[in-house]
C-alpha cells in the first residue's frame, strides 16, 4: 500500500549532506540560470520534481494546466530520499534540470537559499486559506519558499463496533463514570485504551489492546509535546535553545509511556507500518495516525466497516498534531521562474483536485470544506479542527532537524518505552546530543 511520507529516516550519508546543502546553494545562488538539455519537460513544459506517493496529488492539476494553457507539465516521480538527492545535488551545482520540486517540510530550511521568493504569491487571501502552521513552515527568514499542495496530521481511529456497542457503553460509565464516546483528553484517551486492552475469546491471552505505543518514529511524542503546552518542541529554532529536557516535554514522555500497558509489546520497534496493520487486524481499539489513512482501509480488513476518525486528543496545552505538509518551490537559479510560478499560482487555485486522488490530501481550508458531508471524506473534520488547533505547531525550523530525528530522537523514545526507564535522566541526555549538534 502507497502512502505519502510526511518524513523518514534517511541513510547517514543523505543527512549529512543536509548540514552542508545551505552553504552549497547559497554560494551557487550566484550561478548561470538551470533549464539545460536534460530538463525533461523541454522549451514548452514544466518539469516538477515530486516524491512517488505525492504524484498522483499533483497529476489532476497538471493535466487541468496543459488543457488550459497548452503548457505540459511532467511529473518526474522518484523515492523519498531519491528525490532529497537530486534536489540537493542540483541546487548546489546551480543548474537544475526541473522547475519546480515539491518539498518536505523539514526540507525547506536546509534548500532556502537555493530556492526563488513566492512572496507575491502569498496574499493575504492566499494565507488566510491556509492553516496558520503552513503560513509560518513556508517562511525561511523573510520569505516564503514554499506554496503548501498538501497537508497531513495525526488524528484519532477507533473502532466503531466497540464504542458504538450498547454493553461496552453501559459498562464503561460504570466504571468510568462517565459515557463512553471518542476520547479528547489524555485522561480519556488512557481510560478507553485500559477498558478495551482485554481478552476476546477467553483462552486468558489479551488479544484486543486499547491503543499502540510507537518508539520508532517521533511526531506522535511530538503532537503529546504541544498537547503539553509546549511552544518550543525539542528546541527553539531563533534561540538555539535546547528545550528537551524541560517539563512539558517530561510530562509528554511520562504520558506517552504511561500507554504502555494498553498496548502491545515491542514498541520500541514499532512503526507506522506496523501500526497500521495491528488496527487493520482488528488487534487495537484505537490508533493515532495520519489522517490520510481513513481512506486506504484494507478491502479485507476485518474493521473495514467499522473504522471511526475524530480529531487528535488534547492534553493541558489543548489539541495538537503535527503539520505533515509538502510545498512547491522554484529553485533560484531554474531557466523558467516565472512559468514556474504561474504553476504554483494555478496549483494553489486548483488545490481542490487533490481530495479525489487516492490519498486525498489538499491544503487549503476551503479545500478540505469543499468536501464536508461527502461519504468518504468523514476524516477532513478531523484533519481540518486537528490543524486549526492553536498548538498544532511545525516543527523546529532548522536544517539539523533530520540528524536530531535520527540520532538523537528516536533513541530516545526506543529507550524509554523499555521497562524502567528513567525518562528524566533520557531527556537530559538527549539535551546533551542536540546541544553537540546544533553548536
Amino acid at each position: 500500500m502507497k502512502k505519502l511520507r510526511t518524513h523518514a529516516p534517511r541513510t547517514r550519508r543523505v543527512v549529512i549532506a543536509a548540514a552542508g546543502v545551505a552553504a552549497a546553494v547559497a554560494l551557487s545562488g550566484c550561478g548561470a540560470g538551470g533549464g539545460g538539455p536534460e530538463n525533461e519537460g523541454g522549451a514548452d513544459g514544466l518539469t516538477v520534481v515530486v516524491e512517488g506517493g505525492g504524484k498522483a496529488e499533483l497529476q489532476p492539476i497538471a493535466d487541468l494546466y496543459n488543457e488550459e494553457t497548452g503548457t505540459e507539465v511532467t511529473l518526474v516521480e522518484l523515492p523519498y530520499a531519491g528525490l532529497y538527492d537530486r534536489i540537493a545535488s542540483e541546487l548546489q551545482a546551480g543548474s537544475p534540470s526541473f522547475d519546480v520540486a515539491a518539498l518536505d517540510a523539514i526540507w525547506l530550511t536546509s534548500f532556502a537559499p537555493g530556492l526563488a521568493p513566492l512572496d507575491d504569491l502569498f496574499t493575504e487571501d492566499v494565507q488566510a486559506d491556509l492553516f496558520d502552521g503552513l503560513v509560518t513552515e513556508a517562511m525561511a527568514g523573510d520569505s516564503f519558499v514554499g506554496m503548501p499542495v498538501w497537508t497531513n496530521s495525526e488524528v484519532l481511529f477507533y473502532r466503531t463496533d466497540l464504542f458504538e456497542d450498547e454493553q461496552n457503553k453501559a459498562d464503561f460509565e460504570q466504571e468510568y463514570g462517565y459515557p463512553l464516546t471518542p476520547p479528547t483528553t489524555w485522561e480519556q484517551y488512557a481510560d478507553a485504551a485500559e477498558f478495551f486492552t482485554r481478552d476476546t475469546d477467553g483462552d486468558g491471552v489479551v488479544d484486543l489492546y486499547g491503543t499502540d505505543v510507537k518508539g520508532a518514529v517521533e511526531t506522535e511524542w511530538l503532537a503529546t509535546v504541544s498537547q503539553a503546552g509546549e511552544e518550543h518542541m525539542v528546541l527553539d529554532a531563533e534561540s538555539g535553545e535546547v528545550t528537551i529536557d524541560n517539563a512539558a516535554h517530561k510530562e509528554a514522555l511520562d504520558y506517552y509511556v504511561s500507554l504502555l500497558p494498553y498496548a502491545p509489546s515491542g514498541a520500541a520497534q514499532l512503526d507506522w507500518a506496523g501500526s497500521q496493520n495491528l488496527f487493520y487486524q482488528g488487534n487495537l481499539a484505537m490508533m493515532r495516525f495520519w489522517g490520510h489513512a481513513y481512506r486506504q482501509t484494507p478491502a479485507d480488513s476485518p474493521v473495514k466497516d467499522s473504522i471511526g476518525v475524530a480529531p487528535m486528543i488534547g492534553g493541558p496545552g489543548g489539541v495538537a498534531g503535527v503539520p505533515g505538509a509538502w510545498y512547491l518551490s522554484v529553485p533560484a537559479t531554474g531557466a523558467n521562474q516565472e512559468a514556474a510560478k504561474e504553476f504554483i499560482a494555478f496549483a494553489y487555485e486548483h488545490n481542490d483536485l487533490a481530495a479525489d486522488t487516492s490519498l486525498g490530501l489538499v491544503a487549503r481550508k476551503s479545500a478540505f470544506e469543499s468536501k464536508a458531508g461527502e461519504e468518504g471524506f468523514e476524516n477532513y473534520t478531523a484533519l481540518v479542527e486537528t490543524l486549526e488547533a492553536p498548538q498544532t505547531l511545525p516543527r523546529p525550523a532548522t536544517a539539523k532537524w533530520q540528524e536530531i530525528v535520527d540520532s538523537v530522537l528516536i533513541p530516545t523514545l526506543q529507550r524509554a518505552v523499555e521497562p524502567g526507564a528513567d525518562t528524566a535522566a533520557l531527556l537530559a541526555e538527549a539535551r546533551s546530543q542536540i546541544e553537540a549538534i546544533v553548536q
